[in-house]
């Protein structure tokens, strides 16, 4: 039975989560399973994967749109705003104050013996937390198969929403069949819309706020993506340097939340403070009005036996899709003793002793990272 909870316990909570979230989308879904599922109760498995399949649908911060679900599932509208701020806010804050100093000085600290370190740990939460996801997700054989499938096709840069919508579809598809109904069914995909920023205001802050808005209401995929669509936004049209976007995907990377509080770094290195501001909400908004339209079909789609198969078929792409995030990070991650001794211990803690915290681990592997580079 799903635990009730209150406005107070919401904001509490993903004020937490925004300021430990290390480690990108996988980590942050990773430590909310947690949170929520197993600690709280606040959502069963079931729900949980659902609201992380439809997640995976629409364009945006995967975790950002999540914890944005979550608020709503448990606080309606106001929850959904403040569990959105709550964990936005932080990463937004901090990620402004080494703005400011690069700004003034021209650099970033160096922090790379902690995010050593981090990053074997964060494959160590998002594997345990991603398991009894796995086991329910898998309930069929044929789940299991489609599963396994999208592992690979993940694994082989095969396109993410070619493999999320494939394996909804396929698994809408032999349901129907299953049935032998003869009636017709049809699921329209939500429309993107595009807007441009040529020419419709000399304004630089207003510029930024359409070219950011637009970037969060199409993008779909990694932050990496997002730096992509900068390069061609900001870059070529001389508005960042390639060093300054460089700079921005360094600061996504090591500071908590979600990777797009980037935006709120080069915001601020092409227009100060007001720039920063408008990007910050450019980028984010979309999230919450596609999770405010989102939301109350997930529980429909969930009661109808042919739609429910749809979501089922997500449901698995998206944890498979998680799976070959922790395989990519791996490969990248844990290639000497340390990362391995690092990676190691993390597992023993996350699996074996279930109650402790993923920022004590997360803790822990930075202060490990730190420790073993001075060997």
């Amino acid at each position: 039975m799903e635990e009730q909870a209150s406005l107070k316990d919401i904001a509490k909570l993903f004020l937490k989560l925004g300021i430990i979230g290390f480690g990108g989308p996988a980590a942050h879904i990773a430590m909310m399973q947690d949170e929520v599922v197993t600690k709280r109760k606040w959502l069963s498995e079931t729900h949980f994967l659902d609201l992380l399949g439809a997640t995976n649908l629409i364009p945006g911060p995967n975790s950002t749109e999540m914890a944005i679900h979550i608020g709503h599932e448990k606080g309606g509208w106001k929850g959904l705003l403040i569990a959105g701020l709550c964990f936005i806010l932080p990463a937004v804050f901090i990620t402004g104050i080494f703005a400011y100093f690069y700004a003034e000085y021209g650099q970033l600290p160096s922090v790379q013996p902690f995010i050593y370190g981090i990053k074997p740990a964060i494959i160590a939460i998002i594997l345990a937390a991603i398991y009894p996801l796995a086991i329910r997700s898998t309930k069929t054989n044929v789940l299991r198969i489609l599963g396994i499938l999208v592992l690979i096709g993940s694994i082989l840069s095969f396109n993410e929403i070619f493999l999320l919508f494939g394996a909804g579809f396929f698994m809408l598809g032999y349901q129907y069949f299953q049935k032998n109904k003869n009636q017709g069914f049809s699921i329209v995909p939500m429309a993107f819309f595009s807007i441009s920023t040529a020419a419709i205001s000399n304004d630089l802050n207003t510029r930024l706020f359409l070219i950011f808005l637009k970037i969060g209401a199409i993008l779909y995929g990694s932050g990496y993506v997002l730096f992509a669509f900068l390069d061609a936004e900001l870059v070529t049209t001389g508005l960042l340097t390639r060093q300054q976007l460089i700079d921005a995907i360094a600061v996504g990377q090591f500071t908590p939340g979600p990777v797009f509080s980037a935006v709120t770094f080069i915001g601020y290195q092409i227009n100060g403070i007001s720039g920063a501001v408008y990007g910050t909400l450019g980028i984010f908004l979309p999230s919450f009005l596609f999770v405010a339209l989102l939301n109350p079909l997930v529980k429909i789609m969930r009661k109808s036996d042919i739609f429910g198969s749809f979501l089922d078929g997500v449901n698995v792409a998206a944890v498979a899709i998680i799976l070959a995030i922790c395989y990519v990070l791996g490969k990248e991650t844990i290639t000497d003793w340390k990362t391995i001794f690092i990676a190691i211990i993390s597992l023993v803690f996350t699996f074996g002793f279930k109650k402790v915290n993923s920022a004590i681990v997360v803790l822990g592997g930075s202060l490990l990272g730190y420790i073993l580079n001075l060997i």
